[in-house]
């Protein structure tokens, strides 16, 4: 679904709808007072956010894979596979696997290491350290308490923040902002941050680092040349700024629900579109991934890498999480 405007309000449906976000709330609440959390034997580190979508918890979970992989850790990740039909524990295997088994993220996860779907979080980190892992890093699962977590994140998108503050259906967040605070270890605001997050925060006693989205070199290809851009992200005005900045032109821009299941004719509608003008049809990794190779052959991909603004910050969490 696209994030209704109503959520970025103050007044309106939101105030409306306020009572029952309230209900939402006490009940999430409730379930992790009575919920006892299984322990790993292995360190967990879990990648979270506070409102529905678009943050950009993916790329933070590869960053973090990669500075691990660095270390020679034997780092597994975990997903619960949203938008697949498999409900896991399953290895993800990407030559055998398609984005309708097993979702979208876990297949850019499963590009740098193991990476296991599960719906039921303490079987498939079970079944990860059976497998060998000796480090867990979960994309999302920040509020579900069956497995307990080493070092928790929230990732916070520093373009939206936390929108009118309220809980969904009333607005984005998934539990109140406070609560959610208390239990993470340290934020992660995305810049640029033109909601002013990193200031908010630094009244409270979380850690705050900051990182960015950057495109990876290969992208220079698409600089100035006209594009058809097309995504079905959190936030889709975050790709085509991308591309902006980048120095496309773009031509058309299509929007779609996060995780949007594309078919054959709505891609070979936006490819005639891009050669109708001359143009490049052009998309995000994480849509790339939902593609059939029949549609991939007509798509050109941007990807992205993580920049930390200070990698010293998240190398020290990262080394107390392991010698807990």
């Amino acid at each position: 679904m696209h994030a209704p405007e109503f959520w970025k309000q103050s007044g309106g449906a939101g105030l409306l709808l306020a009572p029952l976000g309230c209900a939402v709330a006490a009940i999430a609440r409730f379930r992790r007072q009575v919920s006892s959390p299984w322990r790993a034997p292995v360190p967990v580190i879990c990648v979270g956010n506070l409102v529905a979508g678009g943050a950009g918890k993916t790329p933070v979970a590869l960053g973090l894979g990669l500075l691990l992989l660095e270390q020679s850790r034997n780092i597994h990740f975990l997903s619960r596979g949203y938008g697949g039909r498999l409900k896991g524990p399953v290895r993800v295997d990407p030559k055998q696997h398609t984005a309708r088994d097993v979702g979208d993220e876990p297949l850019l996860l499963a590009e740098i290491a193991p990476c296991w779907i599960a719906r039921n979080r303490v079987d498939g980190a079970k079944a990860a350290i059976a497998a060998g892992a000796d480090i867990i890093v979960m994309d999302d699962g920040f509020q579900n308490n069956a497995l307990a977590k080493t070092l928790s994140l929230l990732v916070i998108d520093g373009g939206y923040g936390f929108g009118n503050g309220r809980v969904i259906p009333a607005g984005p967040l998934r539990e109140p902002v406070a609560e959610g605070l208390a239990r993470a270890d340290a934020a992660i605001v995305m810049t640029p941050d033109t909601q002013d997050v990193a200031a908010r925060l630094g009244g409270t006693n979380l850690p705050v680092l900051q990182a960015r989205l950057a495109v990876l070199p290969s992208a220079q290809r698409l600089a100035g040349r006209k594009v058809v851009a097309f995504a079905g992200i959190g936030r889709p005005e975050k790709f085509f700024a991308t591309l902006e900045e980048l120095g496309c032109t773009l031509i058309e821009r299509y929007s779609f629900t996060d995780h949007h299941d594309y078919t054959v004719e709505e891609i070979m509608l936006i490819a005639e579109t891009a050669n109708a003008a001359g143009a490049v049809p052009v998309t995000t990794a994480k849509d790339y991934a939902r593609l059939t190779a029949e549609s991939r052959a007509m798509i050109d991909m941007v990807g992205v890498t993580l920049e930390w603004r200070n990698q010293a910050e998240i190398d020290a969490l990262l080394r107390r999480a392991i010698n807990a």
